[in-house]
């Protein structure tokens, strides 16, 4: 990609940002839309900026950069040990394949009222919910990638005598590796969807509670302000994720011919 291709994009995202913004401010004062449900951007600005000046916003803040950071990780260790246990072992693979299939599609939300009866409006709600989702997205990805490990290299492997660990690091692990990071790319978008949502619908403390609050108390603008902060989290997480994808692929033809 040459110099001018790397800065044309981000000028072109920035430009349409601006246009959004510029309409957002522009409707309501034309009174094409009630102010009331929609305020101008400026009236979200100030009140963003007040809710930044507060120490409330913080600590719903971390609280959900937590919440969401814990069930990350838990949810990529427990779907990288079963990815690569269950894929390395064909009988295991075919005997959890219908379980499997059967629990992926499950929407996380519809385990609330059951994480609501166990957990009520605690943290260990929202953990739940975020693991539950993000797990599946970790462990269809390590399948896939344990699955496309060539036979032959395996084979290989094998008569050379190398151990179980040995085939692992140097056969299975470099395969699978394209397969985890872009199962860590949707599993961090997916946990920060149920983090909020958890807060949004349960009242765990954070910035989705925080949004309730604020929308049940007539605050429209402090509303739209704190959506803005979710939406601004949310593109910082997918950027982190893309950075840590190039990072950990450097050596990968696909990110090498991004690179060139």
């Amino acid at each position: 990609m040459t110099r001018v291709g790397r800065w044309r994009q981000p000028a072109l995202g920035l430009l349409g940002l601006a246009l959004v913004v510029a309409v957002v401010e522009a409707v309501p004062r034309l009174g094409l839309v009630d102010r009331r449900f929609l305020p101008p951007f400026s009236e979200m600005a100030a009140a963003l900026a007040e809710q930044v000046a507060t120490g409330d916003f913080w600590t719903a803040l971390g609280q959900t950069l937590r919440g969401w950071a814990l069930g990350l990780a838990v949810a990529m260790a427990a779907g990288v040990a079963a990815g690569v246990v269950i894929g390395s072992v064909p009988f295991l693979r075919a005997a959890t394949a219908s379980t499997i299939e059967f629990l992926r599609p499950v929407p996380s939300v519809a385990l609330i009222p059951l994480v609501v009866l166990l957990y009520g409006s605690r943290p260990q709600s929202a953990l739940v919910l975020v693991i539950y989702a993000a797990f599946w997205q970790v462990l269809v990805q390590v399948l896939h990638g344990v699955a496309d490990v060539d036979p032959v290299v395996r084979d290989t492997a094998r008569s050379y005598r190398f151990s179980r660990r040995a085939v692992v690091r140097t056969v299975l692990w470099p395969t699978a590796m394209p397969y985890v990071v872009t199962g860590f790319r949707l599993a961090a978008a997916v946990a920060l969807i149920l983090e909020i949502t958890a807060e949004l619908i349960i009242g765990v403390p954070g910035l989705g509670r925080a949004i309730g609050v604020a929308q049940s108390s007539g605050a429209v603008a402090a509303t739209y302000a704190l959506v803005i902060v979710v939406g601004l989290i949310g593109v910082t997480v997918n950027a982190s994720a893309r950075a840590v994808e190039r990072r950990a692929l450097r050596w990968h033809t696909s990110v090498r011919r991004d690179l060139s």
